[in-house]
């Protein structure tokens, strides 16, 4: 009688199973930073894109009205006043917005009812794609609209330099007064109203459109209510000074509030979720990522357009 052979068939061993699960695991592990390196990568150039496309914008206001927008307007002092357009309504016919611009009455308070399509329209040019929670409606922390939704945004606009004892986006401190800032300190995008400033054109810009910042990035992973606010005019919640402190810098509102007793230039301050630093716009059109450690005597020279200062941006 013929035997019939039988082969055994041999499967995974318990061992082996755990080493190829083993070795999966470590080249997701290696594999894994290399793809979020690579998404922050993309988002970083679509956060530097927007700023391009906001530079194009203010550029194009410029041609047609002979000087920049103002960064704000705004008919009296901190902190009740309510206040008109600001600078990021008032570019949205150049970043093709013009519907949402057109809904916005130029007679009335941006705080008032008529306005609310616009506080609450999503601009996409408006949001860096790495900065979380950006499509939500929320209330600011503060100012006569603070019982109102706005839409948060990314940017904010350069209002000038500041010792931490006044302000450029309101009349509070005023260049004309004894004690007044140094009128050289201002921005190129300041509030105008009730003070002696008048927006500023490219000629103003005394100190280079190539070394002066315009536009820059404002986030924080806490403290919602003092994140940026694009439509809401009123003092800082789209327009941020600079001063020479450090924790202006910081992507986290608390700890600039631990890190020392004035609240003011944290509520005016800067920050991204990206690693090491923050995109800004500068006067020219240009965008430059400015590190977190830039010396910070240097980056409010930066911020002036008729300060008289000898300042250069770093290199990127």
């Amino acid at each position: 009688m013929r035997r019939v052979s039988q082969r055994s068939e041999k499967g995974f061993t318990l061992v082996e199973l755990l080493v190829v699960i083993a070795i999966i695991g470590i080249l997701i592990a290696l594999l894994l930073p290399a793809v979020q390196a690579a998404r922050e990568a993309a988002r970083r150039m679509q956060c530097s894109s927007n700023l391009k496309q906001i530079g194009v914008a203010l550029h194009a206001y410029h041609a047609a009205h002979g000087c920049f927008p103002p960064g704000g307007i705004t008919e009296g002092n901190c902190c009740s006043t309510p206040s008109k357009i600001s600078w990021a309504i008032s570019i949205l016919p150049y970043i093709e917005q013009q519907m949402i611009y057109d809904r916005y009455d130029m007679d009335q308070y941006n705080e008032h009812p008529v306005q609310e399509f616009v506080r609450q329209s999503k601009i996409p040019t408006y949001i860096c794609p790495t900065e979380q929670e950006t499509d939500i409606l929320a209330r600011p922390e503060s100012g006569p609209g603070s019982s109102l939704m706005y839409r948060r945004g990314s940017y904010r606009c350069m209002t000038g330099k500041s010792d931490g004892s006044g302000w450029w986006d309101s009349n509070e401190n005023r260049s004309d007064e004894p004690g007044g800032f140094d009128k050289g300190w201002r921005g190129v995008m300041h509030t105008v109203g009730t003070n002696d400033l008048s927006c500023e054109s490219v000629d103003d810009v005394t100190d280079g459109t190539s070394h002066t910042l315009a536009v820059g990035e404002m986030a924080t992973y806490t403290h919602a209510s003092r994140r940026t606010f694009w439509a809401y005019t009123y003092t800082s919640y789209n327009a941020s000074a600079a001063t020479p402190e450090t924790r202006t810098l910081l992507v986290d509102y608390d700890r600039c509030l631990r890190m020392g007793s004035n609240s003011n230039p944290c509520k005016r301050g800067w920050g991204s979720y990206h690693p090491q630093g923050l995109g800004f716009l500068i006067c020219d059109g240009a965008v430059h990522f400015i590190t977190s450690d830039i010396d910070m005597n240097l980056f409010c020279d930066l911020s002036t357009i008729a300060g008289n200062e000898q300042a250069r941006l770093p290199n990127d």
